[in-house]
Parts: C-alpha cells; sequence; structure tokens
C-alpha cells in the first residue's frame, strides 16, 4: 500500500480529502444551525409562500420539527450526491491511475462536497443533486425534458434564487444532451418554450407573490409552535426574509459590496489553484466535432456564469454562489464528455510537480464558506 502511495501520491490526496471532510463535518455540527433550521418551518399554512416547499413536506410527516432533523436531511441528501456524482464519474471517465487527478480536482474541490457540507442545511446541494441525476438519466425522448422541467419547478419552490442558481445549469444539460443529440423538431421545441415560459412565471409568482401575507407575530408564532422546543427563539432570527421585498435585498447586498468585495482576491486565487481542469475542459470544449457544437457550449458557460454575476448583485452569500458556480462547470464538463470528439484529450498529467502542488492545495482546503472565504 505505502508502495502504490509513493508510485501515485493521487491516491493519498483522495484520502487526505476524506479526512477533511469528516473534519468539516464535526466542525460544522458543532455550530448552531441558524437559517437552515427555519426553512424547515416554513409550510403553505398560510397560503402560497416562497422557500416552503420542504417545510410543507415535512409537514406531512411531523407536527413539531426537532433540530436535529436539520442534519438528518441534509446529511441524507449529501451521501446521496456524494454518492451519484462518484457513479456518473465512473460511468463518464473510470476510476483508473490516470483519472485520480480529475476525480481530486473536482470530487475534492473546496467549491464542492467540502463546502455542500459545511453548508448543511441550505438548500444549494438540491440543484446539484438534480442536475446529476440529469446527467445519468438517459436523454432519448421528450419525457427527459418533461423531467428537467419538474426539477426546474421544484427548486424553484425551494428557494427561487434557483432560478439563476441551477436552473440555467439544468437547460444547458437538457441542450446538451438532449437536442443537440436528438436534433431539434417542432414538438420538442414547443416543449423546451413552453417549459421555460412556466418556469419564468413560477419563480414571478414566488418572487412577487410568496412573501408572507400576515403579520410577522403571528408568522412567528405559527413557527415557534412547530419547532420541537419553542425556547429556541435564537433559531427564528432570519423570519424577515420572507417579508424582504426584491429592493431591499439588492439594498443589503450593495450596502455591504465594498467589504465582500475584500474576499474577491481570494476568490480569484482558489479559481486559479484549479487552472488544471479548466485546461482540460477547455481542451474538451476545442476537440468538439461540430464547430456549432463548440460556439454553443462557449455560450452556455458564459450563460451559467452570467446567472452568477446577476446573484451577485442581489444576495450577498458570495462565497456560495462563486462554489456552486464551479460545480455547476463541473457538471457542464461531464455534458460536453457526451458530444462528439474530433480527438482524444489529454488527461491531466499525474507527474507534473505543478499540477501536484496545485492538488495538494486543492485537496488540504477544508472549504470555502457561506458569505465571506473561509
Amino acid at each position: 500500500m505505502n508502495l502504490r502511495v509513493r508510485e501515485n501520491p493521487w491516491r493519498l490526496m483522495l484520502a487526505v480529502n476524506a479526512a477533511v471532510l469528516i473534519g468539516v463535518f464535526l466542525h460544522k455540527i458543532s455550530l448552531p444551525p441558524y437559517v437552515p433550521y427555519i426553512h424547515l418551518l416554513v409550510d403553505y399554512h398560510f397560503g402560497f409562500t416562497k422557500r416552503a416547499l420542504i417545510g410543507a413536506i415535512i409537514s406531512l410527516f411531523e407536527a413539531r420539527v426537532p433540530v436535529w432533523l436539520v442534519f438528518g436531511l441534509s446529511g441524507a441528501i449529501w451521501l446521496v450526491t456524494a454518492g451519484l456524482f462518484i457513479r456518473l464519474f465512473r460511468r463518464t471517465f473510470g476510476f483508473d491511475a490516470k483519472h485520480l487527478p480529475l476525480f481530486v480536482f473536482i470530487a475534492g474541490s473546496p467549491f464542492f462536497l467540502k463546502n455542500f457540507m459545511h453548508t448543511l442545511g441550505h438548500f444549494d446541494i438540491y440543484g446539484c443533486l438534480f442536475a446529476i441525476c440529469l446527467l445519468l438519466i438517459p436523454a432519448r425522448s421528450l419525457a427527459y425534458v418533461l423531467l428537467a422541467t419538474v426539477f426546474a419547478t421544484i427548486l424553484i419552490l425551494i428557494p427561487h434564487i434557483h432560478l439563476l442558481m441551477y436552473v440555467p445549469t439544468i437547460a444547458v444539460i437538457v441542450a446538451l444532451r438532449y437536442y443537440l443529440m436528438q436534433g431539434v423538431n417542432r414538438q420538442n421545441a414547443a416543449a423546451g418554450i413552453a417549459s421555460l415560459v412556466a418556469i419564468g412565471l413560477l419563480f414571478i409568482a414566488a418572487q412577487f407573490y410568496g412573501t408572507m401575507a400576515v403579520p410577522e407575530a403571528e408568522f412567528v408564532a405559527y413557527l415557534r409552535g412547530r419547532m420541537a422546543d419553542p425556547s429556541q427563539t435564537n433559531l427564528l432570527s432570519f423570519g424577515y426574509i420572507w417579508y424582504q421585498p426584491l429592493s431591499k435585498e439588492i439594498l443589503d447586498t450593495w450596502q455591504r459590496l465594498p467589504h465582500n468585495l475584500l474576499g474577491v482576491p481570494v476568490f480569484a486565487l482558489l479559481i486559479w489553484l484549479h487552472t488544471p481542469l479548466w485546461r482540460y475542459f477547455r481542451n474538451l470544449i476545442t476537440a468538439l466535432s461540430s464547430d456549432a457544437h463548440r460556439r454553443i457550449v462557449v455560450a452556455a458557460t458564459v450563460a451559467v456564469s452570467a446567472g452568477y454575476l446577476i446573484m451577485f448583485g442581489i444576495v450577498f452569500d458570495y462565497s456560495r454562489w462563486i462554489s456552486n458556480w464551479a460545480v455547476c462547470l463541473f457538471l457542464i464538463l461531464h455534458a460536453v464528455k457526451t458530444l462528439p470528439a474530433s480527438r482524444e484529450v489529454p488527461l491531466i498529467s499525474t507527474e507534473d510537480r505543478k499540477t501536484m502542488a496545485f492538488g495538494w492545495i486543492v485537496t488540504l482546503i477544508p472549504r470555502v464558506g457561506i458569505v465571506r472565504p473561509f
């Protein structure tokens, strides 16, 4: 075993990543679960409400919600997501030695599974989970488009910010795996347009008509009645987000902008540390056999990135946004790999010292954070 590690240190990086993940989990459960807990309490008791789908589902089974459910539910979703991603990587690339650096830079990235562990209880991971499912499911019929629409609908009801966070990536996966491979005809084009319109209308409804209609005191009293321990009123401190209009969210974000922009150099450094992965992604695109496919992939990547730039101006959870942006690119990379290519693409080197140094640094960084770096 020691000889195998010396011959291929990327195996050791995987072991270290596992240890870091355990450390992130232990640190996470020692912290009080503020926002994630209140999201499990809000349901549709007062009518259609944004950010309420998960709470509504829980209310079907639990009249009073214990705090531990934040970790129980999100931990289960994390395990499912990690397992499905491993299956996806195995199917797309395989787990032979030459693909280990690629796996380390993706699965071991502080943007991905480690940061999802740190943000347990937040609902970003649901978008990643649904996107992975769409990468695993065969894309041979119109049912694929309908399933993607269902996934996007669920995501917007979980929170509506998914319209910019993961719904564009889901649309890209559908475009690359279904429309580019099966071709566009009148029927599936109409279905795609109808899906986009329906998702857009649902977002408008959630954003502008999903605000809580009752006084905040009545809302908080109802939430306290759903708590397993009503004395922990500090866990309800984020109830204002169900009353806050979009204009107030933008104002808060821009007021914090000068301070939050101090983290941009750190984000840039983290992105730079993934250079071997970005270079491989670029080579995948340039190796595509169709010029049209190359242009579509580039345009789709730009569109997904533009959605995250808009989020930067609306909500100030910058570490979450930059991490999910990177995850979206990781998933799009898998979709691009399924397109016809004109030549083989060189894999990330297992011997290059600079690449190996980047791999170790990426491995040792435990996570990116929620608002500010680390």
